[in-house]
């Protein structure tokens, strides 16, 4: 293919229209990067040193670059992709869960109306969508690329879900869209037990459309690298690393020949392929966000999370021992069922010996919730 075929027409020649793409600098994007050339725009996630999780803030820019790339008639192929070797995407920011959403469960819905514009982006985008997975795409990464079009990965990688193991679903598209990509019964594997999928396993489920090697000794591409060796390389030991040279020359090649095909036949082709996507989108995404915010004020994501940025073991196994002894699984400190008579303080947390405004004790659980505060009975009898 000669290179003069790959270059748009120059944008200062065009005629103006009402719906006008934009330079990608203009943006000023923070926390993505993203380009145009060569009729493919790329949209990288730029947050490296959090794994290339997702934060609110990036939410939106990811929807914007997207957006304009769809509108924009340069543009023949996107490229999602994220920044370094290590990650593609991690999801969400669960540091970010825990500080901003574990305290107002009623901002996740509004969060959830963010990340809905980014991916719908990407679904309706009009123009074919290529993850290049660089890394593990774990979470909302692996949804990320499931509402791709196309996926090619390196042989490092791994995907996977999360959700059940860090007090959250994964109903940001895995829920929907894993059972038409792998089955039924893969799609359960991959949600209940939230194990790794390795990139071999990958391509035989049917997760991704290419793997390429990208584990190298002495500058040697090796295919087919064992685990042993993609940790060496990950690691830089041993005369071991990792190239992405080969995915990007896969990605490059898959954008070619997208482009000889016709536009508006491909985006219609997108359109008709998309339709159980989209079914099994719409019918369950808006309550999915409606339950997350809701959830988000119980016991599970405050463990959950907490645990997560703790880098410890989650409690699972107590919050089951306490739901079995008859007491509450939903309340860190259970239910809000306790009064305070010195001071009317209501809604106490059931466990709560004293009381959290003025430092009453509230007498035994027994007691009821009105009881009078230990010693109170002893002073009305003298």
């Amino acid at each position: 293919m000669r290179s003069e075929r790959l270059r748009p027409p120059d944008s200062e020649n065009l005629t103006m229209t009402p719906i006008q793409p934009r330079d990608p600098s203009s943006f000023g994007f923070e926390q993505i990067r993203y380009t145009k050339a060569d009729w493919i725009a790329t949209v990288t996630i730029n947050r490296p040193k959090q794994y290339n999780a997702y934060s609110t803030e990036a939410l939106e820019e990811l929807a914007t670059a997207v957006r304009d790339a769809s509108v924009d008639d340069g543009v023949a192929v996107i490229v999602l992709t994220g920044a370094g070797h290590r990650a593609f995407c991690t999801g969400g920011d669960v540091k970010e869960y825990q500080e901003r959403y574990t305290r107002r469960p009623r901002d996740y819905w509004k969060y959830m109306a963010l990340f809905r514009a980014y991916l719908e982006s990407l679904i309706e985008s009009g123009k074919p969508v290529i993850a290049r997975i660089n890394g593990m795409a774990v979470g909302g990464g692996n949804e990320s690329q499931l509402a791709c079009d196309l996926a090619v990965m390196a042989e490092h990688a791994w995907l996977g879900q999360v959700g059940t193991s860090v007090g959250s679903v994964a109903a940001g598209g895995a829920t929907q869209w894993l059972p038409i990509h792998v089955g039924d019964r893969r799609a359960r594997e991959m949600l209940l037990l939230n194990e790794r999928i390795p990139a071999p396993q990958a391509l035989l489920w049917g997760l991704v459309n290419r793997v390429v090697p990208s584990v190298t000794r002495g500058g040697d591409f090796i295919t087919g690298a064992s685990q042993e060796q993609i940790e060496l390389a990950l690691a830089g030991r041993d005369g071991y690393g990792i190239s992405l040279e080969r995915l990007d020359r896969e990605v490059l090649s898959l954008a070619r020949q997208l482009l000889e095909r016709f536009p508006e036949c491909t985006r219609y082709t997108k359109t008709q392929v998309n339709f159980w996507k989209e079914l099994a989108w719409h019918q369950t995404v808006g309550h999915a966000a409606d339950w997350l915010a809701l959830h988000y004020a119980s016991y599970e994501p405050w463990e959950g999370m907490r645990a997560f940025v703790e880098k410890r073991p989650a409690r699972y196994l107590d919050l089951r021992a306490r739901a079995a002894a008859g007491g509450s699984s939903e309340f860190l400190w259970g239910p809000y069922e306790r009064e305070c008579r010195r001071c009317g303080a209501r809604g106490l947390p059931e466990s709560f010996a004293f009381c959290g405004v003025c430092g009453a004790a509230l007498g035994t659980a027994s007691d009821g919730p009105g009881a009078p505060a230990a010693g109170e009975t002893e002073r009305a009898q003298r």
